[in-house]
C-alpha cells in the first residue's frame, strides 16, 4: 500500500497534466525525462472524514507538491481507518475538541476544513490562532460577517486562507477565461448556469437551515455564483431572484428547493441562473459575447468537464480537480504563486455576500443593489 502511495506522489500532479512520450522501437525516448519534484512539500492536516474528505485524501495520493499527514475527526474509528489507508502517525491525530494543539505540531503546515458550513467560521479561526494556514471548503461560511471575521483572523495570525474553489484550476474552465480575457468572445453579454440534482436523504445535514445555513443556493447554486463572475469576468451591482417549493416538508422554512436568480454587470452583461435540490441533470454554463460562445456541460461535476466554444470543442487536458487544486494551492501557500482566479478568503466573502442578496432579493421581491 505504501509503495502505491510513495509512486503516485513520485509522479505528481503535472504528469496528470502531461501525455505520455511515444517511445521508439528500442525503447528510446526522444523527449527529456521529467524530474521528480524536489522541492517543498505542502503537509495538510484534512479536518472532517466524511464522502468529500474521501474524495480529496484519494486525490492528494497523486500529488507532487502536498502531502495528507494529519487527520481531524469526531469520529475514532473513521481516524483508525484512514491511519491504516495512508500511514498517518498518532502524534498527526486530533479530535474537535483538541486540534488546537496542531498549534505545537512541526510537522502540519496547513489544514484542511471539511465538514459542514456552520462549522467553518469557528473552526477556521481556531486553525489560524493556531498557526496553521486554513484551507476551507465552499460556502466559506453562513454569512458575510463570519467570512470576514475569519479573514481577520488569519491575517492576524499571518497564515494564509483558501477557499476549495476547484474550477479555477480546471484546464477547460482556463482555456474559457483565456479566449474572455484575449478578446475573442468580444463583448460579454449574456450567461446562464445551471446547477442543480435531487436532493436525497431528508435528514441530511445539507437540508438543516442551521448547519447549512440555506438550501440548494448555498451548495449547489455557489457555482453558478462564482461560475457567472470569473466567466463574465466582472463583479455583478444587482440581483433580483425568485423561488420555487414544491415540497414544504421536505426543504423547510429558510431551505431553498429551487432559486432562479439573475445578475446584471457593470458592462451590460446579464446573467440567469437556477440553484435546485429538486431537478436533475442541471450541470450547464453558457457564455454570449458580441464575437463568440462558449457552451460547458457538465460545467462544474467531478468530469470530464465538456466544452465547446464558435471555434470547436475545447480539448484541453482532463485532471482530477481536487489534485490539481492541491498543488496549485500548495503553490499559492508555500511560493506566493498568484492563480488565474483567486481563491482566497477575499473570493469566498464575494460570493457570501452575493448569497445573502439573493436570499434578500427573494424575501422582499426587489431588486437588490451590491456595492462596489
Amino acid at each position: 500500500m505504501n509503495s502505491r502511495r510513495d509512486f503516485l506522489q513520485k509522479l505528481g500532479a503535472s504528469a496528470i497534466m502531461m501525455q505520455l512520450s511515444s517511445m521508439t522501437a528500442s525503447g528510446q525516448s526522444n523527449e527529456p525525462v521529467q524530474q521528480p519534484y524536489k522541492g517543498r512539500v505542502l503537509r495538510v492536516a484534512i479536518m472532517g472524514l466524511g464522502g468529500y474528505g474521501t474524495r480529496v485524501a484519494e486525490a492528494m495520493q497523486a500529488c507532487s507538491k502536498v502531502k495528507l499527514v494529519g487527520l481531524i475527526s469526531g469520529t475514532p474509528s473513521k481516524i483508525k481507518e484512514w491511519q491504516a489507508k495512508y500511514d498517518i502517525p498518532e502524534s498527526n491525530c486530533y479530535n474537535y475538541d483538541n486540534f488546537d494543539q496542531v498549534k505545537s505540531n512541526p510537522n502540519i503546515d496547513a489544514v484542511y476544513v471539511i465538514t459542514p458550513n456552520e462549522l467553518h467560521h469557528s473552526q477556521v479561526i481556531r486553525v489560524a490562532k493556531a498557526g496553521k494556514h486554513a484551507i476551507c471548503e465552499k460556502p466559506m461560511a453562513l454569512n458575510a460577517k463570519e467570512g470576514q471575521e475569519m479573514i481577520d483572523a488569519c491575517n492576524k495570525a499571518n497564515v494564509k486562507l483558501l477557499v476549495g474553489y476547484r474550477m479555477h484550476f480546471e484546464p477547460r474552465t482556463l482555456e474559457v477565461i483565456r479566449m474572455r480575457n484575449a478578446g475573442e468572445f468580444g463583448k460579454i453579454r449574456f450567461f446562464q448556469g445551471q446547477c442543480g440534482f435531487k436532493a436525497g436523504d431528508p435528514t441530511q445535514w445539507r437540508l438543516n437551515k442551521a448547519l447549512a445555513g440555506g438550501g440548494a443556493l448555498m451548495d449547489i447554486g455557489i457555482y453558478a455564483i462564482n461560475g457567472a463572475r470569473y466567466m463574465v469576468g466582472e463583479e455583478p451591482n444587482w440581483v433580483t431572484a425568485q423561488e420555487t417549493k414544491t415540497d414544504p416538508v421536505k426543504f423547510k422554512e429558510d431551505v431553498d428547493e429551487t432559486i432562479q436568480f439573475q445578475l446584471g454587470f457593470p458592462g451590460g452583461a446579464v446573467a440567469s441562473c437556477l440553484s435546485s435540490y429538486n431537478i436533475n441533470h442541471l450541470d450547464r454554463f453558457f457564455l454570449s459575447g458580441d464575437k463568440g460562445f462558449a457552451e460547458m456541460q457538465p460545467s462544474t461535476g467531478y468530469g470530464p468537464i465538456k466544452g465547446r466554444t464558435h471555434n470547436g470543442e475545447i480539448i484541453q487536458p482532463i485532471v482530477t480537480h481536487q489534485t490539481i487544486q492541491m498543488e496549485q494551492m500548495s503553490g499559492i501557500i508555500l511560493d506566493g504563486n498568484r492563480p488565474v482566479v483567486a481563491v482566497d478568503g477575499e473570493e469566498g466573502l464575494k460570493d457570501l455576500k452575493i448569497i445573502e442578496a439573493i436570499y434578500r432579493a427573494v424575501k422582499t421581491g426587489q431588486k437588490v443593489f451590491l456595492k462596489a
